[in-house]
């Protein structure tokens, strides 16, 4: 019994290294094509908000009535039209989600300066420091590089995203098969 389920083990964790493999070259593929990787994580983001827009208009006629279904119908209606935007002019959604990225990291950076002197001197707080401090140092950066780095902005966090992401997989994988072998 135990050499059947390591077995299985073994077969699932051999298709997770492929998996993470093909991740992996997946974000290499996406940093060398930075622009072309931001339109499509754009465009998707567009579809998605065209989708979310549509179903948030079909929620507020089936769940609701009278002003809170206006409500809903507009708050659908803004998503969809944002999203049309989007899928329309890729090359703009991309400066503006480019641009909201840099807010989104400066926003988050001050609250991880403001989290790290509460935490200080407990353990770890220096480590909730340094993420503050880098995530302040590239929010301004895309901030002041704005609108020129857009075109690689995306498309490259996207691919290192993926990067490590696949690589993470790989690692667990592996652990996961030598562990399985010294079981056996």
């Amino acid at each position: 019994m135990t050499e059947s389920i390591v077995t299985g083990i073994k077969r699932a964790s051999a298709w997770s290294i492929v998996l993470g493999v093909l991740i992996i070259v997946l974000g290499i593929i996406a940093m060398m094509a930075p622009l072309a990787t931001g339109i499509v994580a754009v465009s998707i983001l567009g579809w998605t908000a065209i989708i979310g827009g549509v179903a948030q208009i079909f929620y507020a006629f089936r769940t609701h009535t009278g002003e809170r279904t206006a409500l809903e119908v507009i708050l659908g209606l803004v998503y969809s039209v944002a999203g049309f935007y989007i899928v329309s002019h890729p090359l703009a959604g991309l400066l503006t989600v480019t641009l909201l990225l840099g807010f989104l990291l400066v926003g988050y950076g001050l609250v991880a300066v403001l989290l790290a002197f509460r935490m200080r001197p407990s353990p770890g707080w220096g480590w909730v420091m340094f993420d503050a401090v880098v995530t302040l140092f590239l929010g301004f950066m895309i901030m002041a590089h704005w609108p020129l780095n857009s075109a690689w902005v995306i498309g490259t966090l996207f691919g290192i995203s993926i990067l490590f992401s696949g690589i993470t997989r790989l690692i667990v994988s592996l652990g996961v098969r030598r562990m399985a072998s010294a079981v056996a």
